[in-house]
């Protein structure tokens, strides 16, 4: 393809862009997954008008506000603030003091501990937008973090800024808003390091231009790393010192836990068209219950040792359990949440590794969950997916 050719395609590429987007406006009422700040913007509204604390630069809220909306809470004018994480408050408080300093925020835990949650509405609350997203993978190039070029123009118009294409950080640093990176190390070393210059000396430079891009006040980051990636694409000691590490950990009772798994499944149900399900309250402690105990190790009365599976058995593996349950129950039953319909969900959460789970789980059937009482339907319905 020849340069005037290469030209025209770029030229044309932009005339489609106002119709793509055209396009999403009118579809964005109907997402199945809303971002943050669309999903929840009564809520972050309603707290920007009665927010008279003061606000770091460029925050949409207050540090007392954005606690207040992750943790819920009611406003003067009667507005009901719902929680978006159920946890300790001073997690919460450490993790929005961080943002308002120039370190980097670091939420580390298990998988299934709401980190990309809790990292998604911190985002919303301070900049309103939780887009500026890199998801780290085991192929994330270093153009992701930095920036990369539109090779059309490149070669239509050699090195310019206009041919060059930023990445969600190089955004976040010039509009002074929130850049997240989820699963940090499980991106490359070499890439990880990319941020190290961004995050001490809060600049981004473009050698092929002889030019920079300099952070103006509000920008931060916020990376997602788990506990089980450990080895894996292990944080540089001094990129670790970029960071403030905030660890959240697994729901401290079964309450909290099943509290979590009932908002998040009412909040799920709602988008996918289910049915509520009052009546499930029951279903969703078993499945916290046997969840709990397998991840422990012990029963919830501590007398009897059970053996742990390969799997995490997170809540967030619980809340897609009751979630599948629930739309069995909607389509293929009578709209009540049964053990018939958590079974197999269970079963394919537990057993992940067909030799060594399927034994711990049939151990922990008939010493745990047979002898139980007001379990024997949950029993049968287990065994007969696991048969």
């Amino acid at each position: 393809m020849t340069v005037p050719a290469i030209t025209e395609a770029a030229e044309a590429a932009e005339a489609t862009e106002p119709v793509e987007e055209a396009a999403g406006a009118a579809t964005r009422d109907e997402a199945l997954r809303p971002h943050a700040e669309d999903a929840f913007a009564h809520e972050l509204t309603a707290l920007a008008a009665a927010d008279d604390r003061p606000r770091p630069a460029r925050w949409r809220l207050s540090p007392w506000a954005v606690a207040t909306y992750l943790l819920g809470g009611t406003l003067p004018d009667g507005t009901v603030i719902t929680p978006k994480y159920v946890g300790p408050r001073r997690i919460v408080e450490v993790a929005v003091t961080t943002l308002a300093t120039d370190r980097a925020l670091l939420l580390l835990g298990v998988p299934g501990t709401a980190k990309t949650w809790v990292s998604e509405h911190l985002a919303a609350a301070v900049s309103g937008d939780s887009t500026l997203l890199v998801q780290g993978t085991a192929g994330t190039p270093e153009e992701a973090v930095r920036y990369g070029w539109n090779y059309a123009r490149l070669l239509a118009q050699g090195p310019s800024r206009d041919a060059l294409v930023p990445s969600p950080v190089m955004r976040a640093m010039a509009e002074g808003a929130t850049a997240r990176v989820e699963e940090l190390t499980r991106i490359p070393a070499d890439v990880q390091d990319t941020l190290i210059t961004i995050l001490s000396e809060k600049t981004l430079p473009i050698p092929e231009l002889g030019q920079e891009v300099q952070a103006v006040r509000g920008f931060n980051l916020i990376a997602t790393a788990n506990d089980r990636d450990r080895g894996v694409n292990e944080l540089s000691s001094a990129l670790r010192r970029r960071f403030n590490t905030v660890v959240l950990p697994l729901p401290a009772t079964a309450d909290a836990e099943v509290d979590i798994v009932s908002r998040r499944v009412d909040q799920m149900g709602r988008s996918l068209d289910l049915p509520a399900a009052p009546e499930g309250i029951d279903e969703i402690r078993r499945v916290v219950t046997v969840f709990r105990e397998l991840r422990d190790g012990v029963t919830t009365d501590g007398r009897t040792k059970v053996k742990s599976p390969s799997g995490t058995l997170s809540t967030a593996e619980a809340i897609s359990v009751v979630t599948g349950g629930l739309a069995l129950a909607a389509h293929f039953g009578d709209g009540v949440l049964r053990p018939a319909d958590v079974a197999a969900g269970i079963l394919g959460a537990v057993v992940r590794d067909p030799a060594a789970d399927r034994v711990v789980w049939q151990e922990y059937l008939e010493t745990v969950v047979r002898e139980r009482d007001g379990w024997k339907d949950f029993y049968r319905a287990c065994r007969e997916v696991s048969a």
